[in-house]
């Protein structure tokens, strides 16, 4: 957030992004292409730009809002790169390109640029500063990782003060244990879980081709367990499951017809009925319904052991 601003600059922020201070995460190894540094047409255009006095930006403000002039925000933008660029080597630490980070800022420029209203008495960085920071920062968002991540208020408050919360409470800010993420959820108003799953997340995707052990023979994808059955169970058990089926329905031949109707009424039917119920049915007594059942029960058990056999 900056410092302080003029009543007048504060109208002017008013529709510009929130933007804060990148998160205190520790800093990345940038590989060589993530060390380039902005292209040279970039540095040598903000070298050559040269310093905007607030009347001058006004006009080229009011020339683009008015008359529709390109070239007023051109001068505009290109004074203001180097400006851009100070302000994207903040998130260099981060580890990603210095190129696209300049180019992010350059984008939020151009937006500011096209949305800065002269009459509002502010200068313009102090109104472009917040564009280019939110346009770093979603830039950031969207390649930290596969997973999206800052997709709420609460998701963002913990990326950039996570680290910093940390760090506050405890010296080891890389151990996240169980009651430092209780201090961190409260002061960061949010829940504990959340806590733990954005620390995970800050330490970056990790490939499943990279080598697990020191061996080089072994990768991080031939470690992880399916934990669902093989095609081969599955078949084995679907062959099980109609064999058995079959077995049942030869089974019921042995059974009278009223023995079926009892069986399949006390032993297969949903919901099963009451003795009395199929006593008054069949005209006998609930006794005798339930004897019925028993003997059917053991001609079926006899005839389903033979037909699995």
């Amino acid at each position: 957030m900056p410092r302080q601003i003029a009543a007048s600059d504060r109208d002017n922020t008013r529709s510009a992004p929130q933007a804060s201070d990148p998160p205190e995460v520790p800093p990345s190894s940038p590989s060589r292409s993530q060390a380039a540094k902005p292209p040279a047409p970039f540095r040598s255009a903000s070298r050559a730009a040269r310093h905007l006095e607030p009347l001058e930006e006004q006009e080229l403000a009011s020339r683009w809002h008015d008359q529709g002039d390109r070239a007023a925000i051109d001068i505009l933008v290109t004074s203001h790169l180097a400006f851009a660029a100070g302000v994207a080597r903040r998130y260099k630490r981060y580890g990603l390109p210095e190129a696209d980070l300049a180019s992010e800022a350059t984008i939020g420029l151009i937006k500011a640029a096209m949305r800065f209203q002269a009459n509002r008495g502010a200068r313009f960085s102090t109104y472009a500063r917040w564009w280019i920071r939110f346009t770093i920062r979603e830039y950031l968002f969207r390649s930290w990782s596969l997973v999206r991540i800052g997709g709420t208020a609460g998701q963002r408050r913990l990326f950039f003060g996570l680290r910093r919360q940390m760090r506050r409470f405890a010296r080891d800010d890389s151990n996240l244990t169980p009651k430092l993420a209780a201090l961190v959820a409260n002061e960061l108003k949010t829940s504990v879980l959340d806590v733990v799953a954005m620390n995970g997340r800050l330490s970056r995707d990790v490939s499943l081709n990279v080598t697990a052990g020191r061996q080089g023979d072994e990768q991080w994808q031939d470690l992880l367990v399916d934990l669902s059955p093989d095609p081969e169970a599955l078949l084995t058990e679907r062959d099980e499951r109609q064999r058995r089926t079959d077995a049942l329905h030869q089974s019921l031949r042995v059974l009278t017809t009223r023995e079926r109707r009892i069986f399949m009424a006390r032993r297969l039917a949903e919901p099963r009925p009451t003795l009395e119920q199929l006593g008054q049915e069949l005209s006998l007594s609930s006794e005798r319904v339930r004897q019925i059942d028993a003997c059917a029960f053991e001609k079926v058990k006899r005839a389903a052991r033979r037909a699995l056999l």
